[in-house]
């Protein structure tokens, strides 16, 4: 692979991956407020909203290790740009079909006062939201594996933390402070809006992505013959991962945190209109929370850790889990959740910083998105699951309880799970140990 880097500075190489990423990602927050706010105006069962969530994280447990073989057979650059205009395309879509229903659809304000009424065509709504979260899932496994094992070939392993860094607050900044607010004022102007700016902002990535100089094959790819076997390859990256203890344990406990976390937040849209009583324009702000303490952690993630060590670090983010969870699992106050989100998301981005650049660092690149990509298959395929979970329990402790319980329940079982986590994880997750994985990777050059 020909390696774009440059010791001093981060390369204009890598501004234009900046610049794809920070793009896409207002379009996400855009999404991240449109999508559940139109599942809400469709139907008001936890379960199918849940489902939703499922649906786009499904493909991590079916498709995220052969994603990494495939990142590890082609050019990684192009793989990223067709799977940004895949995404173009299925937003394109929804956004067309949305704009079709939009006079049936209740307008954003009456969504969680009781007074909207299930739209004419419901059931091709949710099949359509089905269809389309599966796809997206999807063009997002191979898009964000590939996207990951770009970074050590634009910038040198000494800036990989400081280029994290940068990249999650900027994405931060856009996806939640940016692009969660915007979406809920679109919703206000139109439901289909921000489906169609959604789509622009993939197709803006794309074209940035596109901009990339140099080959960014593997070099394995370059040496290897087609008599490689493709069951092969992806064995060889699933026994490198299991055989590498901390790597191992890193994947397994993000797993769980990625699961418990998506439990409680399975109908977060939910617990938002029925518990906060937000409306469109207030559930966008509270997910710029998330911005706040994004951009705050991507700043100082690096500086925390080499202050402090890596292993306290990684043990803080472990407790601020804990407490968020219980927090607004008891409360009925936007604004302490709102500071809640900021907390949760300041912990999440220092432990990527830490664990991603960590990753980076001590993988072969010719078996980085094979790597990746198992990672991941523990650390995002145990999301659905949690999503899924989180939506059964709100619906069972609903119907044995009250609905108000069966809301804030994900939370409460968020909370004790993250609690038995710290336990485990923090005597494997050491400064020490992870050093010392550093220095064994270096060695063996």
């Amino acid at each position: 692979m020909t390696q774009q880097k440059t010791t001093s500075l981060l390369g204009a190489n890598y501004w234009r991956l900046w610049t794809a990423s920070v793009v896409s990602n207002l379009g996400d927050g855009i999404s991240g407020v449109a999508y559940p706010w139109l599942a809400s105006a469709v139907t008001r069962n936890p379960v199918h909203i849940a489902l939703i969530g499922v649906a786009t994280r499904f493909p991590w447990l079916v498709f995220s290790l052969p994603a990494g073989v495939i990142t590890d057979r082609v050019d990684r650059r192009r793989l990223v740009v067709a799977m940004d205009v895949l995404r173009t395309l299925v937003t394109i879509g929804v956004a067309l079909v949305v704009l079709g229903y939009q006079a049936d659809l209740a307008s954003p304000e009456l969504i969680g006062s009781g007074q909207a009424q299930p739209p004419i065509g419901a059931g091709l709504l949710l099949a359509v939201l089905y269809v389309s979260a599966t796809l997206f899932g999807v063009a997002e496994v191979f898009r964000d594996n590939a996207a990951q094992t770009l970074m050590p070939a634009v910038v040198a392993k000494e800036n990989l933390e400081k280029a994290n860094g940068r990249l999650w607050g900027a994405e931060m900044l856009m996806n939640s402070f940016v692009g969660a607010p915007l979406g809920g004022f679109l919703l206000a102007v139109a439901f289909a809006l921000p489906f169609f700016v959604d789509a622009g902002s993939f197709a803006v990535a794309a074209a940035m992505a596109a901009l990339l100089t140099g080959s960014f094959r593997p070099a394995s790819s370059e040496t290897a013959g087609p008599t490689r076997s493709f069951t092969g390859d992806l064995k060889e990256g699933f026994r490198w991962l299991w055989s590498h203890r901390l790597l191992r344990t890193l994947a397994i406990v993000l797993g769980l945190l990625n699961a418990s976390g998506s439990a409680a937040f399975a109908t977060i849209v939910l617990f938002s209109q029925e518990i906060l009583n937000l409306d469109a324009t207030g559930f966008g702000l509270m997910a710029s929370a998330g911005a706040v303490g994004g951009v705050a952690g991507s700043f100082s993630a690096a500086r925390i850790s080499k202050a402090f060590g890596s292993g306290p670090s990684l043990a803080s983010t472990f407790i601020i889990g804990v407490v968020t969870s219980a927090v607004i699992g008891l409360t009925s106050l936007a604004p302490l959740v709102w500071v809640m989100f900021a907390f949760g998301s300041f912990s999440a981005v220092l432990w990527n910083v830490i664990t991603v650049s960590l990753r980076q660092s001590i993988i072969p690149d010719r078996l980085l998105g094979r790597v990746n990509s198992v990672y991941r298959f523990f650390g995002w395929g145990m999301m659905p699951v949690g999503i899924f979970l989180g939506g059964v329990l709100v619906d069972v402790v609903a119907r044995l309880s009250n609905r108000e319980l069966g809301l804030r329940a994900p939370f409460f079982a968020a909370a004790l799970a993250q609690l038995v986590l710290m336990f485990y994880g923090m005597p494997r997750l050491t400064t020490a140990k992870l050093e010392a994985a550093k220095a064994e990777a270096d060695s063996q050059g």
